[in-house]
């Protein structure tokens, strides 16, 4: 399989000298969904930030399918096919959904096409292509945003907190689009969830922040079979050994 993410011993944080995420080491392939957890404040969010280019990173690097971003290089990180989609959307409310499609198709000759493909997902916008965004449900918002995404062919989509003010039962629907792009485009994707169990059903591979540090790595599956392991992840437990997982790093 290609790889199409990398970061090495990547420091992050918002001041020089005073890393919230410490020493993160990453590798994704192309088509891999990966779960990234952890209680509030572990980091998680800045790991995106700084992996899209939004926040420089303070030490270590990052390189998208072979090519090496610049630090707080946001354009590069663009254009070599990564994709953000915050927690808070980022849509254009006074914008149509079409409209909000439409800016995010590189060529115009490609509108329909990523039409129709926005839509195959997510049948439920076809009837408000023409309403504001900001008119939107949360969970229709939430498809505009993944849809505006996957109109722009990402190799690599990060998306921050999915289930950001949405009913469990939005979440259920919405992960599974996830797992479908991912295996039929080969898109690899990162996804910050706190419904621990959903996001780990669609996943490949989970890894757990805690206080900026990787205390848990292993597959999906195995994690979601053993819940104390994931619990003791979350609250500085030590943990215990597990066929398939790798084994806790030292709790900072």
């Amino acid at each position: 399989m290609t790889t199409v993410l990398t970061c090495t011993e990547l420091d992050a944080g918002y001041s020089q000298g005073r890393p919230c995420v410490r020493d993160f080491d990453l590798e994704l392939q192309e088509g891999e969904v990966l779960a990234l957890l952890g209680p509030n404040g572990a980091g998680k969010t800045t790991v995106l930030l700084t992996l899209a280019g939004l926040l420089p990173s303070l030490r270590g690097t990052v390189d998208i399918a072979g090519h090496q971003v610049k630090p707080g290089h946001a354009r590069g990180a663009s254009e070599g096919g990564l994709v953000f989609v915050p927690d808070d959307r980022a849509l254009f409310t006074t914008l149509t959904v079409e409209e909000n499609l439409r800016l995010a198709v590189k060529s115009r000759r490609n509108w329909a096409a990523a039409r129709d493909t926005v839509l195959g997902h997510f049948p439920e916008l076809d009837k408000r292509l023409k309403v504001p965004a900001g008119a939107l449900s949360g969970g229709e918002q939430q498809m505009l945003a993944i849809g505006r995404a996957l109109v722009q062919n990402p190799k690599v989509l990060l998306i921050d907190e999915l289930s950001m003010g949405l009913a469990p039962v939005i979440v259920e629907r919405l992960l599974p689009v996830l797992r479908t792009v991912a295996d039929t485009t080969g898109t690899a994707v990162v996804l910050v969830e706190q419904h621990v169990q959903l996001a780990l059903a669609v996943s490949d591979t989970a890894l757990v922040l805690r206080h900026g540090t990787n205390v848990l790595q292993g597959k999906a599956s195995d994690l979601a079979g053993d819940p104390k392991l994931i619990e003791d992840a979350y609250l500085g437990a030590a943990g215990h050994p597990h066929p398939g997982v790798a084994e806790p790093s030292t709790v900072a």
